[in-house]
């Protein structure tokens, strides 16, 4: 008899994929809840949670089963419950990095995405800008407490994997919050930097440098980048976490733009969401263009391969490419010949 070695194709993946939204709905209740935050300060049973969270044990009871199953929560050595290792990182509300407004930045847009059919076959022709079409001050005052509650680690991890000694003046295209900046001024004596961004949203950009301390060593400058002129005098840009926002020819104008702005052997780093080489995942980077259409930009996922090509491109010489968060974001970067 031979033995048949023909993988099993079943319809498992496909059932997790359908009920997907009810993992979000779950991680959602529990930052609601402030679960993670009550497990952090002791509450290591079903009764302590009920009571900590004010539900029934039942619902408590629940609520932690799927938690253990989905990795959230843990059984410590004593049998007691415990936070994974992220959750306590970032999930603990009070925490330096809690980022429970980042996890739950996009939640208003579940009822968009169940609607995705309809949006796919709207023959109505994308905008430029998108989510920041008559963007206001307070729309961008909320939208930037997510991004900056997510934002000061990335801008702490820049500055670790990239040497700006040296550097006088740093360019913070769409630099939002500012956390690229104030984390770079901070590390780098000597360096200064603009954040170059919409004008509401240099208005949130100055609440966060006052906040930090650093308004003498980081200005702002309202305007659209594809647009408008970009700050002068700066010998090293970025640009991060706004990549999927734009089409291919805004991204290739503003990196030939930047080029042009920087003075001779200044250095540029593209922060992004980015598809694998051969434009094949990750799921992450995917999901963030086909997020643009909730927005009705004409965003969409750029791959590692297009990238380094803006920047070859503008002529931009020694470009590369490196993770800076893996499966999440790459770091595109080059520098204008002296």
């Amino acid at each position: 008899m031979t033995e048949n070695n023909t993988a099993r194709i079943d319809t498992i993946r496909l059932q997790r994929l359908a009920r997907a939204f009810n993992e979000s709905a779950v991680f959602y209740a529990a930052i609601d809840l402030e679960l993670f935050t009550h497990v952090s300060a002791g509450a290591d049973s079903i009764s302590s949670l009920a009571t900590a969270m004010g539900t029934s044990e039942l619902n408590a009871e629940r609520l932690v089963v799927v938690c253990l199953a989905m990795g959230l929560l843990e059984r410590g050595s004593d049998g007691g419950l415990v936070n994974a290792p992220d959750c306590e990182k970032f999930m603990v509300k009070g925490s330096p990095r809690y980022a429970g407004p980042w996890m739950t930045f996009t939640r208003h847009e579940v009822d968009d995405w169940m609607h995705l059919t309809e949006k796919l076959l709207d023959p109505s022709p994308p905008t430029e800008l998108g989510l920041y079409d008559d963007l206001t001050v307070e729309r961008a005052r909320k939208y930037h407490a997510a991004t900056y509650s997510i934002g000061m680690g990335a801008g702490r991890r820049f500055c670790r994997e990239v040497d700006l000694t040296g550097r006088r003046k740093m360019m913070d295209l769409g630099g939002g919050s500012g956390a690229y900046s104030i984390n770079a001024v901070q590390a780098f004596e000597g360096l200064s930097a603009v954040v170059f961004d919409l004008p509401p949203v240099t208005v949130v950009t100055q609440e966060y440098l006052d906040s930090n301390g650093v308004a003498d060593r980081v200005t702002t400058q309202g305007g659209d980048f594809i647009n408008d002129e970009l700050p002068s005098g700066c010998d090293v840009a970025v640009m991060a976490s706004n990549l999927p926002i734009y089409n291919a020819a805004n991204i290739q104008k503003v990196v030939h733009k930047t080029f042009a702005a920087l003075e001779p052997g200044g250095e540029m780093h593209l922060i992004g969401e980015t598809l694998n080489a051969d434009g094949i995942g990750p799921v992450d980077a995917a999901m963030w263009g086909m997020a643009e259409i909730n927005y009705g930009s004409g965003g969409r996922t750029h791959s590692v391969t297009e990238c380094i090509g803006y920047f070859e491109n503008a002529g931009f010489v020694e470009v590369g490419n490196v993770d800076f968060i893996a499966g999440t974001l790459t770091r595109t970067f080059g520098r204008k010949p002296a």
